[in-house]
């Protein structure tokens, strides 16, 4: 990070910037991660690139990239936040924001990890049925359970793509603000783990890197240390992110169980599928997050919105 510290501005745009670049790159390969942890049972697919395969056969190559306009739209203020949210709190945690105090870097992690949920929950809310509906389509799906306010998302008819904009009207039309925010507590167990790994080993990794002269590391060390630390971040909260996968998902296939929370979704998980339903997707969550991660950083320390920003000085 550099000894002249960035205005916000130039992070927002550094976060948002970043996100666009990783998400374009790597979403396909969250589509699989999405619908290998949604298979219950007899499995469709039998790994990522076999699922990468069947799906661009079936639905074509956009067919690949389901739900990602809604990630699109939405990553700017999700990584924008995330990223300047960490740096807010460790500046404010500790003294200049650039020594090395464990401790304090895993609280602001903590911190950036409960600020960017009120964006991710919605955003993979909605991008988790787009994804999953090629598998339901191959599958056969079965009507959404029913519940105190009846969500007709369930019983749409499966030959037709799902849309971001009528999935979030009916939820919000049924459901109120709630059903956009269903499986918060699963995102809020996933992520505050996940930035608590994530961001005082990304600094660490990166201060080996660091230019005395410039105050910062070079953009190759700063992706490494993002791929390297998003990695090991990723799939150390795999079981979390399969179970608020699950719980998030409103349309189910045939067969296939509803959960009423984290512990009945963990629960089921153990006793009708075994331990390794908790790792399904691991790999293909490690090859989404480590890229995402090494271009958010790379971009972040290159400093690309401190760029943009002086071109209209």
């Amino acid at each position: 990070m550099s000894r002249q510290d960035p205005s916000v501005t130039a992070k927002l745009i550094n976060g948002g910037v970043a996100g666009l670049v990783g998400v374009t790159c790597v979403f396909p390969i969250d589509l699989a991660k999405t619908r290998l942890q949604n298979q219950h049972g007899k499995d469709i697919y039998k790994g990522m690139i076999d699922c990468l395969t069947k799906t661009a056969r079936a639905e074509g190559f956009l067919g690949m990239y389901q739900g990602a306009a809604v990630n699109l739209t939405l990553v700017t203020p999700e990584k924008a936040i995330k990223l300047a949210a960490n740096d807010f709190f460790r500046q404010l945690l500790m003294e200049d924001g650039t020594q090395q105090n464990l401790k304090m870097e895993m609280l602001a992690g903590c911190g950036a990890g409960m600020c960017q949920v009120v964006v991710t929950c919605p955003m993979e809310m909605l991008k988790i049925q787009l994804q999953d509906a090629g598998r339901l389509v191959r599958q056969g799906s079965a009507p959404a359970p029913s519940s105190p306010r009846p969500c007709t998302i369930g019983s749409a008819p499966t030959h037709k793509r799902p849309s971001a904009t009528l999935i979030a009207w009916e939820l919000l039309h049924t459901q109120g603000l709630a059903g956009l925010y269903r499986g918060l507590g699963a995102t809020l167990l996933r992520d505050i783990p996940f930035s608590v790994i994530y961001f005082p080993l990304f600094a660490n990794l990166n201060h080996l890197g660091l230019n005395e002269l410039t105050g910062k590391a070079s953009f190759a060390h700063s992706f490494v240390s993002g791929c390297a630390a998003g990695s090991v971040a990723a799939i150390a909260v795999t079981p979390l992110d399969v179970l608020k996968t699950r719980i998030q998902t409103l349309k189910k296939g045939l067969g296939e169980d509803s959960y009423s929370g984290i512990t009945d979704c963990a629960r089921k998980l153990w006793i009708q599928e075994g331990p390794s339903a908790f790792v399904k997707g691991a790999g293909c969550r490690a090859l989404v997050i480590a890229p995402l991660f090494g271009i958010a950083q790379g971009v972040y320390f290159i400093g690309i919105g401190e760029r943009i920003l002086k071109c209209f000085e």
